[in-house]
């Protein structure tokens, strides 16, 4: 499928050219110290690619969400680690005199300016904010998916302004996300997880249309289970929605989309780790004082028997409570399964969603998938179906 949106193979010599580049490094800190810096390694790739190019690269983050500005918000404390992820000299920026300072920096320098949320207008996207981030450089590229779905004046705005590419990590995510729903090749299943229904409900009204199975786990299948008529006893379930579960199955069988629920599960009478009430039960037999907190061994099985006769695989979300054992059981068969099956070639798979990428790994397998994206909210729209506006506006032309 053709690509609508330009990369850093399209920019040319950009030898002594500025080039903002907007990435995410809102890692996690403690003590002053990132407690995890894969948002940080994320950026390598594009940052030291364009500096090796010799552009003067500026990097537009935000970083947690102040209401005002404040020292521990401030993308000052991210210039040493990034610095040494990155192997080269970061320098940081503020807003006050950007224009002096940046104009101080040589072909081949890396600057991180200051959190793009101090500046009220960021997330307005208002033009005034746009216009001043704009003037600093000459060329844009955004990098960073997981704010596509905000239309804010360093993730949207600025595409419009300045010529405009996908930074490596966008890039590989866009060719992802379109090998697995996009242009993907079937038969396609879709694994989604989580606690609530509520939470997923555009995601599961667009997949049912798009993939051929539906595999349905977590807190989220007992409510479907309830729509068919199971008693799941003390379960997580949102028996209000049961008449939405129903449409739902409606819609998947007139689109041709088979949804898989467990038929055994594993419940206990308390959400603790190794319970002495666990057993694994037919859904028919869960006790009125018992609740579901994975899928059983039987269905387990046959769902990677399903993944087995499909190509194309999109998980988002735990099939069962899986940061208490045993209750992991269950997500981490499956997505071995999952990665040994793309290891030998059988299977595309992506996966994203904070729960989705710690499960993986959890399991040992994340390295396996085709794609992990670490993207949430992001990764979330676009299982259901809308338009990310900063991905829209590379695609502008």
């Amino acid at each position: 499928m053709a690509r609508n949106f330009k990369t850093l193979d399209d920019m040319g010599d950009i030898a002594g050219k500025r080039v903002l580049v907007r990435e995410d490094l809102n890692v996690p800190m403690a003590d002053g110290a990132v407690t995890d810096d894969t948002r940080l390694r994320a950026a390598v790739q594009t940052v030291a690619e364009l500096s090796d190019k010799g552009a003067i690269v500026l990097v537009l983050a935000h970083f947690g969400r102040p209401k005002v500005p404040t020292p521990e918000l401030s993308l000052a404390q991210l210039t040493k680690p990034f610095s040494e992820v990155l192997g080269r000299p970061v320098r940081y920026i503020d807003w006050e005199g950007d224009a002096e300072n940046v104009a101080t920096l040589q072909p081949g320098d890396v600057a991180v300016l200051e959190n793009t949320r101090f500046f009220g207008g960021e997330e307005k996207n208002d033009p005034a904010t746009v216009d001043r981030f704009a003037a600093l450089g000459d060329l844009y590229v955004n990098d960073a998916f997981s704010a596509a779905h905000r239309a804010h004046a360093s993730t949207e705005g600025l595409a419009h302004k300045l010529p405009a590419f996908a930074g490596r990590q966008m890039e590989a995510e866009l060719d992802a996300l379109d090998k697995a729903l996009g242009n993907p090749e079937h038969p396609v299943a879709a694994v989604v997880g989580g606690a609530k229904v509520s939470t997923k409900l555009d995601v599961l009204q667009h997949l049912v249309a798009q993939v051929d199975h539906l595999i349905i786990g977590g807190g989220m299948a007992n409510t479907f289970l309830a729509a068919r008529g199971v008693n799941v006893g003390k379960s997580l379930c949102e028996h209000d929605l049961t008449g939405t579960a129903e449409a739902i199955l409606d819609a998947a069988d007139k689109a041709n989309c088979t949804v898989h629920l467990p038929y055994d599960v594993v419940v206990a009478k308390e959400f603790a780790a190794n319970p002495p009430s666990l057993r694994t039960v037919n859904v028919h037999e869960v006790g009125e004082d018992e609740m579901i907190l994975d899928i059983g061994p039987a269905a387990t099985e046959a769902l990677g028997d399903v993944l087995k006769n499909c190509r194309t695989l999109v998980w988002n979300g735990p099939l069962g409570a899986f940061e208490t054992q045993p209750f992991d059981t269950a997500t981490v068969a499956l997505a071995r399964t999952a990665a040994a099956l793309t290891k030998e070639g059988s299977l595309v798979s992506v996966a994203g969603g904070g729960d989705t990428v710690a499960a993986l790994n959890q399991a040992g397998a994340a390295g396996d998938f085709t794609f992990v994206s670490t993207a949430g909210g992001a990764f979330l729209e676009w299982m259901e179906g809308k338009a990310l506006p900063g991905v829209a506006a590379l695609a502008r032309g």
